[in-house]
């Protein structure tokens, strides 16, 4: 008796690039909620000046307030450089980590010479950074993953791209694809704030050394977006992340991060979640009653309602 055909599986969406909306009932956060916040943020705090050049890369070298186009964008450093800085400044200061960068790159001319050598000469150039062994391993497991699928130790490629198609080829290399534990480093008064979520590295290339929209979530957005109501109270970080992507509109998602996290950040009682006041604490502006009133609700900044 001939045996039946197996029936072909469907193919997930993750197959195509795309990841699923894990709460489809969810409106939240409306592109009008993302804009009033972020103005709110931006007029309270101004933008915070360790993301300005970044900024200013992906505004082609203006200023949001210069409308010209005469000055020239800052130089963008290359993709691996970016990647291997990133890694470099896990569990370290940014002064550190950049001391270490410019040590590696002094004893290594080219990123061959790191994969070839077999010694404990990359080990010795990035000592002043910490966990010089660990980092070490990592670096040479990315750069030798990155030789040996495309024939040479470069990433500028990615920068032709979508968001999906970079996942999509960092998900390939040995040391960057999304089950590694990587995060990245936002510096504030010499204090290390990390972003952590799915694919952390890959988040922190797509905004900062692409100039792509992605939109991270580290503790503090993770956080205030609950309380908002941004996301339901038992969304877990991945699904936080792939929801507010989902949601918040693309030319937001930069300002937005950086400013949802330097809120974070600054305002202790937010940080904390002690629900004290701080006088001048942006949840207090009348402009976002709704909001200082979810936050309060939820334990963070009281709101003080007239």
């Amino acid at each position: 008796m001939p045996r039946k055909p197996k029936r072909k599986a469907p193919a997930s969406p993750a197959a195509h690039g795309t990841s699923p909306e894990p709460y489809p009932s969810h409106a939240s956060p409306s592109p009008a909620q993302c804009l009033a916040v972020r103005d709110a943020l931006l007029g309270f705090h101004g933008f915070p000046e360790e993301f300005a050049p970044f900024r200013r890369l992906r505004l082609g070298g203006r200023s949001p307030e210069d409308c010209s186009c005469d000055s020239p964008p800052p130089p963008s450093p290359t993709v691996l450089d970016g990647i291997v800085t990133t890694l470099l400044s896990q569990n370290t200061t940014e002064a550190i980590s950049r001391r270490a960068f410019a040590s590696l790159k002094a004893a290594f001319p080219s990123w061959d010479q790191v994969v070839d050598e077999e010694g404990t000469r990359l080990e010795d150039a990035i000592r002043c950074g910490g966990l010089a062994a660990t980092k070490a391993a990592r670096i040479r497991a990315m750069l030798r993953g990155v030789r040996e699928r495309r024939g040479k130790i470069c990433l500028e490629y990615l920068r032709e791209l979508s968001v999906d198609e970079v996942k999509r080829e960092l998900s390939q290399f040995k040391g960057i694809g999304p089950k590694t534990g990587w995060c990245v480093p936002w510096v504030k008064q010499k204090t290390l704030l990390w972003i952590c979520c799915k694919g952390g590295l890959v988040a922190c290339v797509l905004m900062f050394y692409l100039q792509k929209d992605d939109f991270p979530v580290d503790t503090h957005v993770h956080r205030i977006t609950k309380a908002m109501g941004w996301v339901p109270v038992t969304a877990s970080r991945e699904k936080a992340y792939i929801h507010l992507n989902n949601k918040i509109p693309d030319d937001l998602k930069f300002d937005l991060n950086c400013l949802i996290v330097t809120h974070g950040k600054l305002c202790q009682t937010c940080a904390k979640k002690m629900g004290g006041i701080i006088n001048g604490c942006w949840c207090f502006d009348k402009r976002l009653q709704n909001l200082a009133t979810a936050l309060a609700a939820k334990g963070f900044c009281k709101a003080v309602v007239q």
